[in-house]
């Protein structure tokens, strides 16, 4: 038998050596995590993550908010907006100036500023023409309740918003409304109501005439009043004899927050 000759086995082993190496090297990419990261195999996911991180975390707000009543020249103006996903759904006032003139100003600007609102989804919107009062008392009320309601999203206490309440629990709870101040020939009357389950169940006089003979007449007509609106649960009740104007000034602020409440 022939033997073989030694240069041609040590050939041999070294060609058998370098392939394989070479198939060690072809192998490597496709069983090294470290290299599939490297080649882009995990940056869709954290390019993913940065963009939720960038959006402001994982939670967009919903609920509602009120935003401060601000006094104008015509009385107060005070706005209510309802987000939902971050998105203003709706816009209204809860106050706004009343009486005389203001109603059919007021009639005619505020569903302008509402939708403008709901368009614009910010305070960065125009003026009524021939409401100029009214519509910068609107604006800063809107711009409050925007910051209340960035404010509590962020903190993760927005409320629910009215359309996606929790149903019987949302209506069984107590609303505490106050209604508008309104002026009377001897000073303001403005009432706060109690409503649970479409029902009065407390009502009082929060601003009132007093002073001088204003102390003894409202002494006697204000727990009348409040007594009258729990019990008929509406603001069609009847002026206190002697009281007049505070009982007309009570009644128009009861009805305006019994306005609110049902709203």
């Amino acid at each position: 038998m022939r033997k073989s000759h030694p240069i041609r086995r040590v050939v041999l082993a070294g060609a058998a050596t370098v392939s394989g190496i070479v198939l060690l090297l072809s192998l490597k990419p496709g069983s090294d995590p470290a290299s599939a990261s490297a080649a882009g195999g995990a940056a869709p996911q954290q390019t993913a993550a940065a963009q939720e991180s960038a959006q402001g975390g994982a939670q967009a707000a919903t609920g509602t908010a009120t935003g401060d009543a601000v006094e104008t020249q015509y009385g107060a103006i005070q706005v209510r907006i309802t987000f939902v996903n971050n998105k203003i759904t709706k816009a209204e006032t809860v106050q706004q100036p009343k009486g005389g003139q203001s109603d059919q100003i007021t009639g005619n600007a505020v569903p302008k500023l509402n939708a403008a609102t709901l368009a614009k989804q910010s305070a960065q919107i125009d003026t009524v023409s021939g409401a100029t009062y009214t519509s910068e008392g609107y604006k800063k009320s809107l711009q409050s309740a925007i910051d209340k309601g960035n404010a509590a999203a962020a903190t993760g206490a927005s409320s629910p918003a009215p359309s996606e309440s929790a149903g019987n629990a949302e209506a069984a709870a107590p609303k505490v409304v106050t209604g508008t101040v309104s002026q009377t020939q001897y000073g303001p009357v403005q009432v706060r109501v109690t409503v649970s389950n479409g029902k009065i169940t407390k009502a009082e006089a929060v601003q009132q005439p007093t002073g001088g003979q204003s102390d003894q007449v409202n002494g006697n007509a204000i727990p009348k009043l409040n007594q009258a609106a729990v019990a008929a649960g509406n603001a069609d009740i009847d002026a206190v004899s002697g009281a007049t104007y505070t009982s007309a000034g009570y009644k128009q602020s009861l009805q305006s927050a019994l306005d609110q409440a049902g709203g």
